[in-house]
Parts: C-alpha cells; structure tokens; sequence
C-alpha cells in the first residue's frame, strides 16, 4: 500500500479547532472544532468573545467530558487563544502515556485559514489532494471506523485526569463566562423590577426591550458599556508549556503532509498498515441477486410485488396483507 495514501486512511487522530470573525462586529463570537476525516462538527458555539483561552478550553474539556474519549492530537492556528487546549491537551496525553514527555500534542496549521464546517472537504484536500474521505453520515463514520474502511485512534479520558487540567487552566469566576458582565446585568435586574416585571412574549418584546434600554440611557449604560469592553483587556495569555518539542513535520515531494500523532507524529506504522490491508481486502458477503418468483423477494435484500395494472382487477382482502 502507498505509504503516502494510507496515512489518510484513518479517523480521529486529531481535531482541527478554529475561530471565525466576521460576526464580531455584531458582538458575536464564533468557534468550531471539526474531526476532519469523518466531518463531525464536534461544537460550534456563539459567545461575546472566541479568542480567550480559558473560554476556548472550556468548550474541548466540555466536549471530552460529554465523548469520554480525545484524539491523538489537536491543531489550531499559531493564535494565543488555543494555548490553553494546546497545554491541557499535551497533559492529558501525557497523563495516560508518560511516554509523550517532553513532545506537544498539538500542531500548528502551516497556514491561516478559517475552517467553517462547510468547507470541510475543501479543508482536507487543500492538506492532501489524494486524502481518502468516506461517504456517509459523519456521526456514523465517527462512531464506527472500521466499518467505513478506518482505523480508529480514538482514547478514552480518565474524568480525574479532566478535573486536573481544569483546576490548572480554567477559573469559574473569570469575567469572560458571564453572558453580561454582572454590574451591567444588576442595572438591567433593577430596570426591570422598576418596570414591574412585564412579561415577555414574541408580541410584548420589543416594547420591553425599549423601555428597559430608555431607562438604562438615563444614567448607567455609558460606564457598564466600557466595562464590556475591558471583559477582552483583561485576558492573561497563557504560555505554551516549557521544554516541549514539536511534532515532527514531515513534507512530501508533493507537498501533503502528515497531520496526525500515529508513531510519534510520523504516520502509520507497519501493523497500522497491515490492519488497513485487512479491511480493504475483506471480502463482500456473497449475495445472490437472482429474484424468487414464488414470493417476490430479491435476494439481495429488496422485496419486490407484482401490482396489477388494472385496479379494478385485484381480489386480495386486506387480510391477506
């Protein structure tokens, strides 16, 4: 087998991680993470803020918590933001291998790109032009590798090991989870209970949603505004951990190159590679297609009846059914 092309034959070896701006104008935030082999969109979440890493490490820990497993590796963009799951991902590995001492589990995207789920496949091919992608329901392909063709990477994640990494990395109280922050959200609690607690409803809205804004207008929302705006400002990078080493970065002549954490980073190895050959090889149950007039049925699993042209013509009762 093609030791270029089978290094793309597996799943869930790493999930890719990214941000996308263009909503922030609005004061929307958006983050997704995508195993790209088998498509599954692993979260895609809508916040006031997608570049504080304590925020963006929630969303992974939250998601292993939820799986009870993690991939081999993650890969992000150099940004500071992804230091966090870059950190609590390396721990983890190395929580349940001590082996990966001293090497990051996490690799750096060679170039910017906003990955959207939308442009998966586009994603993959830019990577590999002979990456091999399977056809089907990404949730299914995801849950049951090796019956699309794959290998299967996936590791499961010890609930105390999680709890480590985020007593380490994640603090509770940090303003960045608030949805407001919280003077602001006492002002509207007081407009509110001013107005008499109005029932909101599709139809009532708009006219509370006025007069609550009339009244904060009247004092407060000038100073609270700035505090929204100091929620960013106060984000503590994180450093990537010391004396840890990359992954190696192997380039092909033909400029594809190895994203995974199979064999240290290297690619698949002879067993990998021998497992593969087995699955491509399996043999396909031997159906026969012939159709059994007696009773209508395709062997190959299609049940086929004989309708009348003439509607009129047909006796069968519906007991016979």
């Amino acid at each position: 087998m093609n030791q270029n092309l089978s290094s793309s034959i597996k799943l869930v070896t790493f999930k890719g991680v990214d941000q996308h701006d263009k909503w922030l104008k609005y004061g929307l935030g958006l983050h997704t993470s995508i195993e790209p082999f088998s498509g599954r969109i692993m979260w895609i979440r809508v916040w006031h803020s997608n570049r504080n890493p304590q925020l963006i490490l929630s969303y992974y820990l939250d998601t292993l918590e939820k799986l009870g497993h993690m991939p081999m590796v993650t890969q992000s963009d150099p940004g500071s933001e992804n230091f966090g799951i870059a950190n609590a991902h390396t721990m983890l590995r190395q929580w349940h291998d001590p082996a990966l001492q001293g090497t990051l589990q996490h690799r750096w995207m060679q170039s910017k790109k906003n990955v959207m789920p939308k442009d998966l496949k586009h994603f993959w091919t830019m990577v590999s032009c002979q990456a091999v992608l399977p056809h089907g329901v990404p949730n299914l392909i995801y849950q049951s590798a090796e019956d699309f063709g794959a290998l299967d990477f996936k590791i499961k994640v010890e609930h105390e090991a999680l709890d480590h990494v985020h007593n380490i990395y994640i603090t509770p109280s940090h303003p960045v989870f608030d949805l407001v922050p919280c003077p602001f959200g006492d002002s509207i609690q007081r407009c509110y209970d001013e107005l008499g607690h109005p029932l909101v409803t599709r139809h009532t809205v708009w006219e509370v949603y006025l007069r609550l804004l009339g009244m904060l207008h009247r004092d407060e929302i000038p100073h609270h505004i700035d505090e929204l705006g100091n929620v960013e400002e106060d984000i503590d990078t994180l450093q990537l951990l010391e004396d840890h080493d990359e992954l190696p970065y192997c380039e092909e002549s033909d400029r594809t190159y190895y994203m995974g954490g199979v064999g240290g980073g290297l690619r698949l190895g002879i067993e990998h590679l021998n497992h593969l050959e087995r699955l491509t090889h399996d043999e396909e149950p031997k159906i026969t297609l012939s159709v059994d007039e007696n009773d209508g049925l395709d062997h190959a699993g299609l049940v086929v009846w004989e309708f009348s042209d003439d509607s009129g013509s047909s006796d069968t009762s519906d007991a016979d059914w």
